[in-house]
């Protein structure tokens, strides 16, 4: 257990033995299922815990040019790369720094497979399907919902692929399970099946939440190992983000002041949803407190978290206490390494949270503080 005394709030704190709790499983579905499991930055991309990472995971995926430099030089490997549209510009940066490059749309890839050839570099190529199927609710995180801009549907791709794509990706999962995975290669034979015997590799994006405790990992292993035999030519990739970082860390807080105005407490904290638990109003959901009911329990104080910008929806609530709360107290908010430091923002200048690990052997080793030079380096 973290000793919160030793945190200089705010703070991200990654706990190691969770995340190797986590590698764990990951590396024992990626060796049983005989496929290939990389990690996405997109949703987890603290660099300094890399090496631990990389005792279990060798490899991972980037969709843009400063992920893809990351992978090669933290990760030590190329990157898959997959971006929803190149440039002229930064098109030269992704060849220097990826095995694998997945276009958006044929048009893209007729555009730049020339330079991947003329490069002389052996970087295998791919187009990114839409299967048109998505058990995703939310829009916003739904990348196969009508009209999408994100990958080629079957109408599109016609009869056959270009010479020069070893390999089809999709992603149209978002923190599912492996049953939801079973239809979607259901969908992907029916529509797409006529190329899966003639390609190298099959990338199945990510959104595979393989850490959930509720999650079926015999039925996932089970899945790839019947695929698998259905086309030995494959070789599977799987990239999931939240998978690796799921459960292992907390955004420490403090409380800085009390507000009540018609009967409503707002505890007034030193982070904001808006800046630093973005997720939390995009989605939405609502985070868990640790020592607190989640939901309202009559008799109990109850408060609203308010954060710290100035922006008048940057709030949740509300959560019950056993004790009123005081200003100073800590408020630790679970599950907040992924999909949360990388989509951070300094919105107001507001202090950026510290980002750390707890270690095997029961100590804070901080990674990182950020101060006004962060800021001001950002704005020009």
């Amino acid at each position: 257990m973290i000793n919160l005394s030793k945190i200089p709030p705010p703070c991200y704190v990654m706990e190691e033995r969770l995340l190797r709790q986590n590698l764990q499983l990951i590396k024992s579905v990626k060796d049983r299922a005989e496929v290939n499991i990389i990690l996405a930055f997109k949703a987890f991309a603290m660099w300094k815990a890399f090496p631990i990472v990389r005792e279990y995971i060798p490899y991972s995926t980037a969709s843009s040019v400063a992920e893809a430099q990351l992978a090669f030089e933290e990760m030590g490997s190329p990157a898959h790369t997959y971006a929803p549209s190149y440039t002229d510009y930064d098109f030269p940066t992704f060849l220097k720094y990826s095995s694998h490059i997945t276009f958006n749309s044929l048009t893209q890839f007729h555009r730049f497979y020339p330079q991947v050839v003329a490069s002389g570099k052996d970087i295998k190529c791919g187009i990114r399907i839409n299967p048109e199927f998505s058990v995703v609710e939310t829009d916003l995180y739904n990348p196969s919902m009508p009209g999408s801009r994100l990958g080629v549907t079957a109408k599109n791709m016609g009869d056959s692929l270009p010479k020069g794509i070893s390999g089809l990706h999709l992603h149209n999962l978002c923190e599912n399970n492996s049953y939801d995975l079973e239809k979607t290669l259901e969908a992907v034979e029916q529509k797409f099946g006529h190329f899966l015997s003639k390609i190298e590799w099959l990338n199945l994006g990510g959104g595979h939440l393989m850490t959930h405790e509720d999650y079926d990992v015999e039925h996932l292993i089970g899945l790839l190992i019947g695929f698998k035999k259905k086309y030995p030519n494959l070789e599977i990739i799987m990239e999931p983000g939240s998978a690796f970082a799921w459960q292992t860390g907390v955004l420490v807080a403090d409380v800085a002041d009390i507000v009540e105005n018609e009967g409503m407490l707002t505890a007034m904290l030193n982070v904001s949803f808006s800046c630093h638990m973005p997720d939390c109003l995009e989605m939405p959901y609502k985070p868990r407190i640790r020592g607190a009911h989640h939901e309202p329990v009559a008799g109990k104080p109850t408060y609203r978290m308010g954060g710290n910008s100035c922006l008048s929806g940057d709030f949740m609530g509300e959560w019950s206490f056993d004790e009123p709360l005081q200003v100073g107290d800590k408020i630790v908010f679970e599950d907040m390494i992924h999909y949360t430091i990388v989509k951070t923002t300094m919105f107001n200048g507001v202090s950026h949270p510290s980002i750390g690990l707890w270690t095997l052997e029961n100590e804070f080793k901080l990674y990182r503080q950020f101060g006004y030079e962060d800021y001001k380096n950002r704005m020009s």
